[in-house]
């Protein structure tokens, strides 16, 4: 029994300003609740991950990627401030332990988000390789923006928490943010051209473009560049902002393709075997499967034959599907004028030589050779 008082007493002495059983209170405070974070994070992670094996649903997967990103390090300041308020530890200490404290759960909060934001990502982006492609293209860049703006708020109230004005620091941030922004103005709209691309959608990855004079597949889309594989082969990197700017045919999204071809038929024709070339080449057209005819017309008469106007649609955007068919209509026309004795014109060259000219050139060559001008000789 005298052990034991003489051992709460011992308790009652002063260590630091507080008794020495508030110093083992607040110590068990903190290792109680350091412990608990620990197993509660253990228990998560290995349970509900299994369950999250079993299940359809996404929200226990999310929950064990936030479990997973909770940083025992943090935890332990946290719970090292829950447990100094057992104790009396003077103004400074406890200001210092405070902001010590808003750090670590400021942070830890910032990384729950950003696993969230990670896993969203990561879900989007296997739904989009099965189905909308086009939603590739703006993950990686909303995934770069939406972290850049949670970290940005982050700092912004964990330096509000600390005392530190941050309307002043915003103000200051932005006079040096114009310098910057003037100094990389290039960047800047390369970085805006990328958002243009990703909210406006003018291609994706996947999409075969034709930029000026270029043409190719989008491989990648970046914050700075994109990248097109050339129909020869080799990569062609763009600015964002140099694309924005261009004229761009995106031939993935074609629906139909219009095609326009002239025929230049030879004068010796008649004109009523002319009059039934329309007909002859509506009928070899509309025979063609994947295919609408339009129009069929004798255009023009131009100096060397009657040229005639053919314009039908393929009902199918494929390039090679196109030049078959393109090829057979071209063939088959061959052949119904052949068995038709219908000519074809073909380029010639007219020589004309005016009456002075051509009386000059026979003068020239009844001039006797001693007769012929000096130079001549």
């Amino acid at each position: 029994m005298d052990d034991l008082i003489k051992y709460f007493s011992h308790l009652d002495h002063v260590l630091v300003r507080n008794p020495l059983s508030d110093w083992l209170i607040a110590i068990g405070v903190a290792a109680a609740i350091f412990l608990l974070v620990y197993l509660i994070r253990g228990l998560v992670v290995r349970h509900l991950s299994k369950i999250a094996q079993r299940t359809a649903t996404k929200l226990d997967d999310a929950l064990v990627d936030a479990a997973q990103s909770t940083k025992l390090w943090l935890m332990f300041f946290i719970a090292l401030y829950l447990g100094s308020q057992y104790l009396e530890l003077g103004k400074k200490t406890e200001a210092t332990f405070d902001k010590i404290a808003t750090v670590a759960a400021f942070l830890q909060v910032g990384l729950w988000v950003s696993a969230l934001l990670d896993y969203w990502v990561a879900t989007s982006r296997e739904r989009a390789a099965t189905g909308d492609v086009a939603s590739t293209t703006s993950l990686s860049a909303l995934n770069f923006i939406g972290k850049l703006l949670l970290w940005l708020v982050m700092l912004l109230f964990i330096l509000d928490n600390l005392g530190i004005n941050v309307t002043a620091l915003v103000a200051s941030l932005g006079i040096g943010g114009i310098a910057v922004a003037l100094a990389v103005q290039n960047i800047l709209g390369d970085l805006f051209a990328s958002l243009s691309i990703v909210i406006d959608k003018p291609f994706v990855i996947g999409d075969a473009i034709n930029v000026d004079a270029f043409s190719g597949t989008v491989e990648h889309v970046g914050l700075k560049t994109t990248r097109l594989r050339a129909d020869t082969g080799e990569q062609l990197v763009f600015s964002n902002s140099d694309l924005l700017k261009a004229r761009l045919r995106n031939y993935k999204r074609m629906r139909e393709r219009m095609v326009k071809m002239t025929l230049d038929v030879s004068f010796v024709t008649s004109p009523d075997v002319i009059e039934t070339i329309p007909p002859m080449l509506r009928e070899i057209i509309s025979a063609q499967p994947q295919v609408r005819f339009d129009r069929a017309h004798m255009n023009l008469v131009h100096s060397q034959a009657y040229q005639f106007e053919i314009v039908f649609w393929m009902l199918s955007p494929d390039y090679g599907l196109y030049m078959d068919t393109r090829q057979k209509i071209l063939l088959t026309i061959v052949r119904r004028f052949a068995a038709e004795t219908i000519e074809l014109a073909f380029p010639a060259q007219i020589l004309r030589i005016d009456a002075p000219a051509a009386h000059a050139l026979s003068a020239s060559s009844m001039m006797p050779q001693d007769a012929a001008p000096e130079g001549r000789r």
